[in-house]
Protein backbone atom coordinates (compact mmCIF):
# COMPACT_ATOMS: atom_id res chain seq x y z
CA UNK A 1 0.00 0.00 0.00
CA UNK A 2 1.10 3.68 -0.40
CA UNK A 3 2.69 5.38 1.87
CA UNK A 4 1.82 8.74 0.78
CA UNK A 5 -0.32 9.92 -1.58
CA UNK A 6 -0.26 13.80 -3.45
CA UNK A 7 -3.93 15.50 -4.27
CA UNK A 8 -3.98 16.86 -7.66
CA UNK A 9 -7.46 18.80 -6.92
CA UNK A 10 -9.14 21.05 -4.59
CA UNK A 11 -12.30 21.64 -2.65
CA UNK A 12 -14.82 18.73 -1.65
CA UNK A 13 -13.28 15.90 -3.95
CA UNK A 14 -10.03 16.90 -2.10
CA UNK A 15 -11.44 16.54 0.83
CA UNK A 16 -12.83 13.55 0.47
CA UNK A 17 -9.70 11.83 -1.07
CA UNK A 18 -7.64 13.09 2.22
CA UNK A 19 -10.57 11.85 4.16
CA UNK A 20 -9.60 8.34 2.58
CA UNK A 21 -6.24 8.76 3.13
CA UNK A 22 -6.28 9.27 6.30
CA UNK A 23 -8.37 6.26 7.34
CA UNK A 24 -5.82 4.21 5.30
CA UNK A 25 -2.99 5.81 7.44
CA UNK A 26 -1.78 7.01 4.31
CA UNK A 27 -0.02 10.71 4.28
CA UNK A 28 -1.61 13.21 2.09
CA UNK A 29 0.06 16.21 -0.05
CA UNK A 30 -2.22 18.58 -1.01
CA UNK A 31 -1.29 21.19 -3.79
CA UNK A 32 -3.46 24.65 -4.06
CA UNK A 33 -3.81 27.95 -5.95
CA UNK A 34 -2.90 31.44 -4.49
CA UNK A 35 -6.29 32.32 -4.30
CA UNK A 36 -6.47 29.00 -1.85
CA UNK A 37 -4.55 29.59 0.32
CA UNK A 38 -7.58 29.46 3.12
CA UNK A 39 -9.11 26.40 1.49
CA UNK A 40 -10.14 23.79 3.84
CA UNK A 41 -7.75 20.57 1.67
CA UNK A 42 -4.59 23.01 2.58
CA UNK A 43 -5.28 22.33 6.16
CA UNK A 44 -6.41 19.03 6.60
CA UNK A 45 -3.78 17.84 4.24
CA UNK A 46 -0.33 16.33 5.71
CA UNK A 47 1.79 19.04 3.93
CA UNK A 48 0.51 21.81 1.36
CA UNK A 49 2.38 23.50 -1.44
CA UNK A 50 1.69 26.41 -3.78
CA UNK A 51 1.83 25.82 -7.70
CA UNK A 52 1.06 28.94 -9.16
CA UNK A 53 -1.72 31.72 -9.08
CA UNK A 54 -5.60 31.36 -9.51
CA UNK A 55 -6.13 30.37 -13.13
CA UNK A 56 -6.78 26.94 -13.16
CA UNK A 57 -4.01 26.75 -16.26
CA UNK A 58 -1.57 27.79 -14.26
CA UNK A 59 -2.23 26.34 -11.01
CA UNK A 60 -4.18 23.17 -11.18
CA UNK A 61 -3.18 22.28 -14.61
CA UNK A 62 0.26 23.36 -13.88
CA UNK A 63 1.43 19.46 -14.57
CA UNK A 64 5.14 20.33 -14.37
CA UNK A 65 4.30 21.85 -10.60
CA UNK A 66 2.00 19.21 -9.78
CA UNK A 67 4.90 16.31 -10.72
CA UNK A 68 7.59 18.33 -9.43
CA UNK A 69 5.61 18.34 -5.54
CA UNK A 70 4.74 15.10 -6.03
CA UNK A 71 8.56 13.52 -6.45
CA UNK A 72 10.26 16.37 -3.94
CA UNK A 73 8.05 15.40 -1.20
CA UNK A 74 8.59 11.09 -1.81
CA UNK A 75 5.43 10.87 -3.23
CA UNK A 76 4.14 7.39 -4.45
CA UNK A 77 0.93 8.05 -6.37
CA UNK A 78 -1.14 11.05 -7.18
CA UNK A 79 -4.97 11.15 -7.18
CA UNK A 80 -6.77 13.30 -9.67
CA UNK A 81 -10.24 13.29 -8.47
CA UNK A 82 -12.39 14.38 -10.79
CA UNK A 83 -12.02 17.33 -13.84
CA UNK A 84 -9.06 19.17 -14.21
CA UNK A 85 -6.44 16.51 -15.14
CA UNK A 86 -8.07 12.99 -14.12
CA UNK A 87 -8.82 11.83 -17.52
CA UNK A 88 -5.54 13.28 -19.28
CA UNK A 89 -4.38 10.63 -20.80
CA UNK A 90 -0.89 12.66 -21.13
CA UNK A 91 -0.36 13.31 -17.55
CA UNK A 92 -1.46 9.80 -16.26
CA UNK A 93 1.45 9.16 -18.93
CA UNK A 94 3.81 11.50 -17.31
CA UNK A 95 3.17 10.19 -13.95
CA UNK A 96 4.22 6.86 -14.28
CA UNK A 97 7.46 8.39 -16.21
CA UNK A 98 8.62 10.22 -13.02
CA UNK A 99 7.53 7.09 -10.81
CA UNK A 100 4.44 7.52 -9.56
CA UNK A 101 1.23 5.84 -9.57
CA UNK A 102 -1.83 7.49 -11.68
CA UNK A 103 -4.52 6.46 -9.50
CA UNK A 104 -7.22 5.53 -11.74
CA UNK A 105 -7.18 3.84 -15.42
CA UNK A 106 -4.18 3.47 -18.16
CA UNK A 107 -3.57 5.92 -19.97
CA UNK A 108 -4.49 4.18 -23.48
CA UNK A 109 -7.91 3.37 -22.08
CA UNK A 110 -8.23 7.45 -20.99
CA UNK A 111 -7.02 8.32 -24.43
CA UNK A 112 -9.17 6.07 -25.82
CA UNK A 113 -12.41 6.47 -24.46
CA UNK A 114 -11.65 10.83 -24.43
CA UNK A 115 -12.47 10.22 -28.01
CA UNK A 116 -15.70 10.13 -28.04
CA UNK A 117 -15.97 8.79 -31.55
CA UNK A 118 -13.87 6.06 -31.34
CA UNK A 119 -14.95 5.19 -28.04
CA UNK A 120 -18.73 5.00 -29.76
CA UNK A 121 -17.29 2.60 -32.31
CA UNK A 122 -15.36 0.45 -29.54
CA UNK A 123 -18.76 -0.04 -28.26
CA UNK A 124 -20.25 -0.94 -31.14
CA UNK A 125 -18.01 -3.54 -32.06
CA UNK A 126 -18.30 -4.86 -28.32
CA UNK A 127 -21.74 -5.43 -29.16
CA UNK A 128 -23.20 -2.17 -26.66
CA UNK A 129 -26.41 -0.63 -27.69
CA UNK A 130 -25.19 2.81 -29.55
CA UNK A 131 -27.38 5.36 -31.33
CA UNK A 132 -27.26 5.79 -34.89
CA UNK A 133 -24.93 8.36 -35.89
CA UNK A 134 -21.58 9.19 -37.75
CA UNK A 135 -17.75 9.21 -38.15
CA UNK A 136 -16.05 12.18 -37.83
CA UNK A 137 -17.69 14.96 -40.16
CA UNK A 138 -15.17 16.84 -42.01
CA UNK A 139 -17.50 20.06 -43.03
CA UNK A 140 -20.87 21.64 -42.57
CA UNK A 141 -21.75 20.11 -45.99
CA UNK A 142 -20.64 16.16 -45.10
CA UNK A 143 -22.76 17.33 -41.95
CA UNK A 144 -25.84 18.28 -44.11
CA UNK A 145 -25.42 14.81 -46.12
CA UNK A 146 -25.20 12.70 -42.87
CA UNK A 147 -28.33 14.43 -41.28
CA UNK A 148 -30.40 13.26 -43.99
CA UNK A 149 -29.72 10.14 -43.89
CA UNK A 150 -30.32 10.16 -39.78
CA UNK A 151 -33.16 12.69 -39.90
CA UNK A 152 -33.56 15.42 -37.73
CA UNK A 153 -33.37 16.55 -35.14
CA UNK A 154 -29.70 15.41 -34.52
CA UNK A 155 -26.88 16.34 -32.08
CA UNK A 156 -23.24 17.51 -32.69
CA UNK A 157 -20.98 16.28 -30.18
CA UNK A 158 -17.21 17.39 -29.74
CA UNK A 159 -15.20 14.44 -30.31
CA UNK A 160 -12.74 15.52 -27.24
CA UNK A 161 -13.88 16.85 -23.46
CA UNK A 162 -16.99 16.69 -21.66
CA UNK A 163 -18.96 19.19 -19.27
CA UNK A 164 -21.45 19.47 -21.94
CA UNK A 165 -19.42 21.50 -24.17
CA UNK A 166 -18.90 21.62 -27.64
CA UNK A 167 -22.59 20.44 -28.29
CA UNK A 168 -25.28 21.50 -30.38
CA UNK A 169 -28.93 20.62 -30.80
CA UNK A 170 -30.27 20.54 -34.80
CA UNK A 171 -33.77 20.66 -35.12
CA UNK A 172 -33.61 21.04 -38.89
CA UNK A 173 -30.93 22.14 -41.75
CA UNK A 174 -31.20 25.78 -41.78
CA UNK A 175 -29.91 25.77 -38.34
CA UNK A 176 -27.10 23.05 -38.87
CA UNK A 177 -24.41 25.27 -40.52
CA UNK A 178 -23.84 28.14 -37.66
CA UNK A 179 -24.72 24.80 -34.91
CA UNK A 180 -21.43 23.04 -36.71
CA UNK A 181 -19.01 26.09 -36.64
CA UNK A 182 -20.17 26.99 -32.81
CA UNK A 183 -19.97 23.63 -31.64
CA UNK A 184 -16.52 23.24 -33.67
CA UNK A 185 -15.19 27.01 -32.06
CA UNK A 186 -16.25 25.44 -28.74
CA UNK A 187 -15.02 22.56 -28.54
CA UNK A 188 -11.80 23.65 -29.78
CA UNK A 189 -11.26 26.44 -27.51
CA UNK A 190 -12.14 24.07 -24.45
CA UNK A 191 -10.00 21.22 -25.41
CA UNK A 192 -8.14 21.93 -28.15
CA UNK A 193 -9.22 19.68 -30.90
CA UNK A 194 -12.55 21.14 -32.55
CA UNK A 195 -13.63 17.75 -34.41
CA UNK A 196 -17.15 16.57 -34.40
CA UNK A 197 -19.32 13.69 -34.99
CA UNK A 198 -22.88 12.99 -35.53
CA UNK A 199 -26.07 11.70 -33.49
CA UNK A 200 -29.41 11.33 -33.68
CA UNK A 201 -31.16 12.98 -30.79
CA UNK A 202 -33.78 11.29 -28.80
CA UNK A 203 -36.37 13.32 -26.94
CA UNK A 204 -37.28 12.56 -24.01
CA UNK A 205 -34.70 10.68 -22.38
CA UNK A 206 -33.26 9.18 -19.38
CA UNK A 207 -29.59 9.76 -18.45
CA UNK A 208 -28.79 6.84 -16.60
CA UNK A 209 -25.07 5.40 -15.45
CA UNK A 210 -23.68 2.46 -14.47
CA UNK A 211 -20.78 2.21 -11.72
CA UNK A 212 -18.06 -0.13 -12.51
CA UNK A 213 -15.04 -0.95 -10.75
CA UNK A 214 -11.97 -3.47 -12.48
CA UNK A 215 -8.92 -4.46 -10.90
CA UNK A 216 -5.98 -5.69 -11.97
CA UNK A 217 -6.95 -9.29 -12.18
CA UNK A 218 -9.37 -8.56 -14.49
CA UNK A 219 -12.25 -8.33 -12.39
CA UNK A 220 -14.96 -6.73 -13.54
CA UNK A 221 -18.16 -5.88 -11.07
CA UNK A 222 -21.02 -2.85 -11.55
CA UNK A 223 -21.86 -1.60 -8.42
CA UNK A 224 -25.66 -0.53 -9.59
CA UNK A 225 -26.92 2.55 -11.77
CA UNK A 226 -27.55 6.27 -11.12
CA UNK A 227 -30.16 8.34 -12.59
CA UNK A 228 -29.04 11.72 -13.74
CA UNK A 229 -31.64 13.43 -15.79
CA UNK A 230 -32.18 15.96 -13.38
CA UNK A 231 -29.93 18.78 -15.52
CA UNK A 232 -29.45 22.32 -17.01
CA UNK A 233 -27.32 22.86 -19.92
CA UNK A 234 -26.18 19.45 -19.97
CA UNK A 235 -25.27 19.51 -16.11
CA UNK A 236 -26.03 17.35 -13.73
CA UNK A 237 -27.84 18.81 -10.34
CA UNK A 238 -29.81 16.01 -9.20
CA UNK A 239 -28.65 12.35 -8.49
CA UNK A 240 -30.44 9.25 -7.24
CA UNK A 241 -29.92 5.80 -7.48
CA UNK A 242 -31.17 3.29 -7.99
CA UNK A 243 -33.18 4.72 -10.81
CA UNK A 244 -36.79 5.04 -9.75
CA UNK A 245 -38.26 3.93 -13.43
CA UNK A 246 -35.84 1.47 -14.16
CA UNK A 247 -37.34 -2.13 -14.13
CA UNK A 248 -35.92 -4.86 -13.73
CA UNK A 249 -35.26 -6.64 -16.78
CA UNK A 250 -33.95 -3.21 -18.27
CA UNK A 251 -31.80 -3.37 -15.05
CA UNK A 252 -30.30 -6.28 -15.84
CA UNK A 253 -29.14 -5.86 -19.41
CA UNK A 254 -27.90 -2.75 -18.94
CA UNK A 255 -25.52 -3.64 -15.95
CA UNK A 256 -24.36 -6.63 -18.40
CA UNK A 257 -23.71 -4.50 -21.03
CA UNK A 258 -21.68 -1.84 -18.86
CA UNK A 259 -20.09 -4.80 -17.42
CA UNK A 260 -18.98 -5.73 -20.99
CA UNK A 261 -18.40 -2.23 -22.03
CA UNK A 262 -15.39 -2.10 -19.14
CA UNK A 263 -14.33 -5.40 -20.16
CA UNK A 264 -13.91 -4.78 -24.35
CA UNK A 265 -11.07 -1.85 -23.00
CA UNK A 266 -9.47 -3.64 -19.91
CA UNK A 267 -10.98 -1.28 -17.37
CA UNK A 268 -8.79 -0.63 -14.43
CA UNK A 269 -10.29 1.48 -11.69
CA UNK A 270 -13.39 3.25 -11.03
CA UNK A 271 -15.21 4.99 -13.96
CA UNK A 272 -18.78 5.25 -14.79
CA UNK A 273 -20.87 4.02 -18.34
CA UNK A 274 -23.50 6.54 -19.05
CA UNK A 275 -26.68 5.62 -20.89
CA UNK A 276 -29.50 7.53 -22.77
CA UNK A 277 -32.85 5.92 -22.37
CA UNK A 278 -35.66 5.95 -24.46
CA UNK A 279 -38.81 4.11 -25.39
CA UNK A 280 -37.80 0.97 -23.68
CA UNK A 281 -34.39 0.98 -25.19
CA UNK A 282 -31.29 1.81 -23.85
CA UNK A 283 -27.64 3.35 -25.85
CA UNK A 284 -24.09 4.06 -24.59
CA UNK A 285 -23.49 7.47 -24.21
CA UNK A 286 -20.12 7.75 -22.86
CA UNK A 287 -18.07 5.96 -20.70
CA UNK A 288 -16.46 8.55 -18.11
CA UNK A 289 -12.85 7.61 -16.89
CA UNK A 290 -12.64 8.75 -13.78
CA UNK A 291 -14.65 9.24 -10.10
CA UNK A 292 -17.99 11.02 -10.88
CA UNK A 293 -19.04 13.77 -8.81
CA UNK A 294 -22.33 12.17 -7.91
CA UNK A 295 -20.61 8.50 -6.34
CA UNK A 296 -21.54 9.44 -3.21
CA UNK A 297 -25.06 7.99 -4.14
CA UNK A 298 -23.72 5.00 -4.94
CA UNK A 299 -21.29 4.56 -1.66
CA UNK A 300 -24.66 4.72 0.11
CA UNK A 301 -26.82 2.34 -1.30
CA UNK A 302 -23.89 -0.44 -1.47
CA UNK A 303 -21.66 0.56 1.23
CA UNK A 304 -18.67 0.67 -0.80
CA UNK A 305 -16.15 3.34 -0.48
CA UNK A 306 -15.26 4.19 -3.68
CA UNK A 307 -12.28 6.20 -3.51
CA UNK A 308 -10.87 3.41 -1.10
CA UNK A 309 -10.89 0.89 -3.60
CA UNK A 310 -9.92 3.20 -5.90
CA UNK A 311 -6.18 3.67 -3.72
CA UNK A 312 -6.43 -0.27 -3.33
CA UNK A 313 -6.93 -0.82 -6.87
CA UNK A 314 -3.97 0.77 -8.03
CA UNK A 315 -2.03 -0.50 -5.61
CA UNK A 316 -2.30 -3.74 -6.78
CA UNK A 317 -4.90 -5.12 -4.65
CA UNK A 318 -7.84 -7.76 -5.98
CA UNK A 319 -11.32 -7.26 -5.31
CA UNK A 320 -11.95 -9.74 -2.01
CA UNK A 321 -15.89 -10.02 -3.27
CA UNK A 322 -17.40 -11.40 -6.53
CA UNK A 323 -20.42 -9.15 -8.22
CA UNK A 324 -22.99 -11.65 -6.23
CA UNK A 325 -21.65 -10.67 -3.23
CA UNK A 326 -22.44 -6.66 -4.04
CA UNK A 327 -26.24 -5.53 -2.92
CA UNK A 328 -27.96 -2.56 -3.38
CA UNK A 329 -29.93 -1.86 -0.44
CA UNK A 330 -32.65 1.08 0.15
CA UNK A 331 -32.20 4.51 -1.86
CA UNK A 332 -30.17 7.91 -2.11
CA UNK A 333 -30.75 10.73 -3.54
CA UNK A 334 -27.63 13.82 -4.04
CA UNK A 335 -28.44 17.32 -4.49
CA UNK A 336 -25.55 19.20 -5.97
CA UNK A 337 -25.20 22.79 -4.08
CA UNK A 338 -24.06 25.33 -6.36
CA UNK A 339 -22.93 28.58 -5.56
CA UNK A 340 -25.07 30.63 -8.07
CA UNK A 341 -28.83 32.41 -8.21
CA UNK A 342 -31.41 30.41 -10.06
CA UNK A 343 -33.41 33.75 -10.23
CA UNK A 344 -30.76 35.55 -12.15
CA UNK A 345 -30.44 32.61 -14.89
CA UNK A 346 -28.14 30.84 -12.81
CA UNK A 347 -25.41 33.83 -12.39
CA UNK A 348 -22.50 32.49 -10.46
CA UNK A 349 -22.43 34.16 -6.57
CA UNK A 350 -18.98 34.38 -5.16
CA UNK A 351 -17.98 36.41 -1.85
CA UNK A 352 -17.79 34.82 1.94
CA UNK A 353 -20.20 32.78 3.67
CA UNK A 354 -21.63 34.73 6.82
CA UNK A 355 -23.11 32.33 8.36
CA UNK A 356 -23.28 28.60 7.84
CA UNK A 357 -25.45 25.69 8.96
CA UNK A 358 -24.87 22.48 7.41
CA UNK A 359 -27.94 19.47 7.99
CA UNK A 360 -27.13 16.37 10.51
CA UNK A 361 -28.59 13.38 11.45
CA UNK A 362 -28.60 9.97 10.74
CA UNK A 363 -27.49 9.24 6.94
CA UNK A 364 -27.13 12.74 6.14
CA UNK A 365 -24.00 13.42 4.44
CA UNK A 366 -22.68 16.75 3.27
CA UNK A 367 -19.56 16.47 1.42
CA UNK A 368 -18.08 20.22 1.29
CA UNK A 369 -15.35 22.14 1.54
CA UNK A 370 -16.97 25.55 2.87
CA UNK A 371 -16.73 27.22 5.88
CA UNK A 372 -18.34 29.79 7.79
CA UNK A 373 -15.64 32.87 6.73
CA UNK A 374 -14.92 31.30 3.58
CA UNK A 375 -14.50 33.23 0.88
CA UNK A 376 -15.65 31.13 -2.20
CA UNK A 377 -13.38 32.45 -5.03
CA UNK A 378 -15.06 33.38 -8.51
CA UNK A 379 -12.47 31.23 -11.01
CA UNK A 380 -14.01 27.81 -10.25
CA UNK A 381 -16.61 25.66 -10.48
CA UNK A 382 -19.84 26.68 -8.77
CA UNK A 383 -20.16 23.11 -6.93
CA UNK A 384 -19.74 24.37 -3.05
CA UNK A 385 -21.05 20.69 -1.43
CA UNK A 386 -23.19 17.89 -2.06
CA UNK A 387 -26.15 16.85 0.22
CA UNK A 388 -26.22 13.05 0.21
CA UNK A 389 -29.33 11.29 1.81
CA UNK A 390 -30.18 7.51 2.17
CA UNK A 391 -33.20 5.70 3.51
CA UNK A 392 -34.82 2.60 3.03
CA UNK A 393 -37.68 3.88 0.20
CA UNK A 394 -37.39 6.80 -1.93
CA UNK A 395 -40.14 8.49 -0.69
CA UNK A 396 -38.07 8.44 2.73
CA UNK A 397 -35.40 9.47 0.97
CA UNK A 398 -37.63 12.53 -0.57
CA UNK A 399 -38.95 13.73 2.31
CA UNK A 400 -35.32 13.37 4.30
CA UNK A 401 -33.61 15.24 1.34
CA UNK A 402 -36.32 18.35 1.94
CA UNK A 403 -35.81 18.29 5.30
CA UNK A 404 -31.54 18.51 4.81
CA UNK A 405 -32.46 21.23 2.50
CA UNK A 406 -34.16 22.97 4.77
CA UNK A 407 -31.90 22.79 7.70
CA UNK A 408 -28.91 24.16 5.14
CA UNK A 409 -28.56 27.74 6.06
CA UNK A 410 -25.33 29.73 3.39
CA UNK A 411 -25.39 33.40 3.83
CA UNK A 412 -23.54 35.88 2.10
CA UNK A 413 -23.83 34.24 -1.25
CA UNK A 414 -26.57 32.31 -3.03
CA UNK A 415 -27.34 28.88 -3.71
CA UNK A 416 -29.81 26.89 -5.69
CA UNK A 417 -31.04 24.99 -2.76
CA UNK A 418 -34.50 25.89 -3.46
CA UNK A 419 -34.48 24.94 -6.98
CA UNK A 420 -33.74 21.59 -5.31
CA UNK A 421 -36.58 21.77 -3.18
CA UNK A 422 -38.55 22.58 -6.01
CA UNK A 423 -37.33 19.74 -8.01
CA UNK A 424 -38.03 17.74 -5.52
CA UNK A 425 -41.98 18.82 -4.53
CA UNK A 426 -41.81 18.67 -8.33
CA UNK A 427 -45.11 16.02 -9.53
CA UNK A 428 -42.45 14.53 -12.59
CA UNK A 429 -39.71 14.01 -10.28
CA UNK A 430 -41.85 12.78 -7.61
CA UNK A 431 -42.91 10.06 -10.27
CA UNK A 432 -39.50 9.28 -11.02
CA UNK A 433 -40.71 9.65 -14.87
CA UNK A 434 -38.72 12.61 -15.72
CA UNK A 435 -36.33 12.94 -18.06
CA UNK A 436 -33.34 15.09 -19.13
CA UNK A 437 -35.67 17.88 -20.38
CA UNK A 438 -37.44 18.23 -16.85
CA UNK A 439 -35.65 21.51 -16.44
CA UNK A 440 -35.67 23.27 -19.28
CA UNK A 441 -37.18 26.71 -19.35
CA UNK A 442 -36.60 27.47 -15.56
CA UNK A 443 -34.17 30.29 -13.81
CA UNK A 444 -35.00 32.74 -16.58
Amino acid sequence: MFSKILIANRGEIALRIIRACKEMGIATVAVYSEADREAMHVSLADESYCIGPAPVSASYLNIGSILEVAVTTGCQAIHPGYGLLSENASFAELCGKCGLTFIGPLPETIRLMGDKEAARRTMKQAGVPVIEGSDLLQSPAGAAETAKKIGYPIMLKARAGGGGRGIRIVDGPEALDGAFRAASAEASSAFGDGALYMEKYLRPVKHIEVQILGDTAGNIVALGERDCSVQRANQKLLEESPAPALQDDARKKMTEAAVAAARAVGYVGAGTIEFLCSGGEFYFCEMNTRLQVEHPVTEMVTGIDLVKWQIRIAAGMPFPFTQDDLRVMGHAIECRINAEDPKRNYAPSAGTITMLHTPGGPWVRFDTAVYQGYTVPPYYDSLIGKLIVYAREREEAIRKMKSALCELVTEGIETNADLQLEILSDPAFISGEYTTDFLSGRGK
